[in-house]
């Protein structure tokens, strides 16, 4: 017979409140985690699976180092800067008061423009289409450059509203063919979403630039402030300017 059946007692006793202080540990670390994915969420506007190192995959032809695809002469002396996503509603309404002043510009050489579209709006529709958008950005721009802007302008007129589904792939080749690019590559680009990869990490790249919003323009390195960008012909003389 046990004279102290108490000393046996406390050792269960222990050993349930370290399983539990374990277990309370382990829901911390999970909350954490949690947490921290959504902040990255919040701050990029998805999951980003890229991380410092990562490599590329597979880098676009007639995309820079930073990502940005560029229109016009290599030595032109005015060079615009348009960050952008295409889900964005303030790009589109960028597009409708200045695309065709970019567009002249470049023709008349009077500059040429980068285009770095980004992806952080996939959170605004429901089937990712600010990446799979992004993407058809690259797809066409491997294959040339000569009908970027019509494409670009093509895409900002169909942008789908906020919240909704996006346009579907099939309808992101016919805009893709309709501006010139009837190459079959771009539309296995567009179906295998060929450049995500590069396109998220150049997305954080941009970012870690300093740029917090959409559309972000420079002139020159010069950022132009977006109340000034829907005042007809502010832009024209900020390039015409530039070019002095």
């Amino acid at each position: 017979m046990n004279p102290n059946p108490g000393a046996f007692g406390r050792p269960q006793r222990n050993d349930r409140k370290i399983r539990v202080q374990l277990l309370v540990a382990a829901v911390l670390v999970a909350v954490i985690a949690v947490v921290g994915a959504v902040l990255v969420f919040s701050k990029t506007g998805q999951a980003d699976d890229v991380v410092a190192g990562q490599a590329l995959g597979v880098t676009p032809q007639h995309a820079g180092a930073d990502g940005a695809v560029r229109v016009g002469a290599p030595d032109a002396k005015v060079v615009v800067r348009l960050v952008a996503d295409l889900q964005c509603p303030a790009c589109q309404a960028f597009e409708k008061y200045n695309g065709a002043v970019l567009e002249d510009a470049v023709a008349k050489g009077e500059a040429a423009v980068e285009y770095s579209i980004i992806t952080f709006l996939d959170r605004a529709s429901a089937d990712q289409y600010s990446s799979r958008a992004g993407n058809a950005a690259y797809c066409v721009a491997n294959t040339g450059v000569g009908n970027y802007q019509r494409w670009l302008a093509t895409m900002f007129q169909r942008q789908p509203r906020e919240g909704g589904a996006g346009l579907p792939d099939s309808t992101l080749i016919d805009i893709a063919g309709a501006a010139g690019y009837t190459d079959p590559s771009v539309a296995q680009c567009i179906t295998e979403r060929t450049y995500d990869t590069f396109l998220r990490q150049k997305t954080q790249e941009v970012f870690a630039t300093g740029v917090n919003s959409t559309p972000t323009v420079l002139v020159n390195g010069i950022q132009l402030a977006n109340r000034d960008l829907a005042t007809e012909g502010f832009l024209a003389g900020a390039i015409a300017a530039a070019g002095r």
